[in-house]
């Protein structure tokens, strides 16, 4: 089935009327959504409920419109990044399997899959045990999606657990120990095990002993975007890829930044899925047909970028991810003229060190 996407403006911390207005339209049906990921204003951190209130708006729309019972709606993967710092926008990019679609056509197109990995226990997060429960949730998502080789997929994008004080006494109280009792730092934690499980799944590494995890910043997927909350137990997984059949408009690819000012990364994404570009590209060249950029970025360890000092890392008032969240959102959103953009922190083991993916959707010209 032709996959469907729109990407719909959030205009208050529980406002989801953009999604109805593009049920109503005749765009896809409330029953064909498969997958929602987007960003929410809060500050981003282990307390931002404003992806919790994301996540409730956007499911009773779907209940509203459609005629999937709760169960169902409550098991459809929607991936919410908080913070959007600097020019950033709050919005959602909605995939839906639509039974109505474009003209066949032989080339690839976008296909979506999605899953949700076993069980993760508090004691497994930053442990190899995370990384092969994600990894196997990754192939799952592979099936769905119809994909067998692992070079057609160009993005999967998680949610996964962080601990929490709760989930840390829970371990305790079950003779468990955890990677570490600093909450905030959990979250990268998560993210970054759960970049290598996919790296894993994918082929790109092999399977990583616990003194990687973590600590061997060359370790890493070029396709990984991680995002982590307090919300699930679970690795939410949503993977993309071209397909050739599938039908549709859309195309993936991907690319990778070196660093917080590689804006040619971005461009090579999107040249990757399928839009010629010029030798030195602008947003004008785009003519409008790049759906959205998917990146994810984070604070170069070594407090240095092309060689000049940086001290977002010594901040005390505002923390790095806050700093390079909105230097790279500016970038992002300069690069394709929209600052509607899905601009992520927490980058470890996504992408290399200083650097992270980029994953582009586009429209192809005819």
């Amino acid at each position: 089935m032709p996959t469907e996407v729109a990407k719909i403006e959030i205009k208050s911390v529980r406002d989801a009327s953009g999604l109805a207005e593009v049920i109503a339209s005749g765009a896809f049906a409330a029953d064909e959504v498969v997958a929602v990921i987007g960003k929410t204003e809060g500050n981003g951190g282990v307390n931002d409920f404003t992806r919790i209130l994301a996540d409730q708006a956007f499911r009773a729309v779907l209940e509203e419109h459609g005629d999937r019972p709760r169960s169902e709606i409550e098991q459809i993967p929607m991936v919410w990044s908080g913070g959007c710092d600097g020019v950033i926008t709050p919005h959602a990019t909605v995939f839906a399997r639509t039974a109505e679609g474009a003209a066949y056509t032989d080339e690839p197109r976008l296909v979506v899959g999605t899953a949700m990995s076993d069980t993760i226990a508090p004691e497994d997060i930053g442990r190899p045990a995370m990384v092969a429960t994600v990894a196997e949730g990754v192939r799952r998502a592979m099936r769905d999606a119809g994909i067998s080789d692992p070079a057609d997929v160009h993005y999967v994008q998680t949610k996964t657990p962080l601990l929490t004080t709760e989930t840390i006494a829970d371990a305790r109280g079950r003779g468990r120990s955890t990677f570490t009792d600093d909450t905030l730092e959990s979250m990268g934690v998560s993210n970054g095990t759960t970049g290598l499980g996919i790296a894993v799944a994918l082929g790109e590494i092999d399977m990583p002993g616990p003194e990687a995890i973590c600590k061997n910043l060359d370790l890493y997927s070029s396709v990984a975007s991680c995002s982590s909350g307090v919300e699930l137990d679970q690795a939410q997984i949503v993977l993309f890829g071209n397909r050739a059949g599938a039908g549709g408009r859309f195309r993936i690819g991907h690319g990778v930044m070196r660093d917080a000012l590689d804006i040619g990364g971005i461009f090579d994404a999107i040249g990757n899925a399928g839009l010629q570009l010029p030798d030195r590209p602008v947003a004008e060249d785009l003519d409008g047909r790049v759906v959205n950029c998917f990146i994810k970025c984070e604070a170069d360890r070594r407090a240095t970028l092309r060689g000049r000092r940086q001290i977002m890392l010594d901040d005390s008032d505002v923390h790095h991810h806050r700093h390079i969240k909105g230097a790279v959102g500016a970038l992002a959103a300069a690069a394709i003229g929209d600052p509607a953009v899905f601009v992520s922190v927490d980058a470890m083991h996504q992408g290399p060190h200083g650097g992270g993916p980029v994953i582009a959707i586009v429209e192809p010209r005819p």
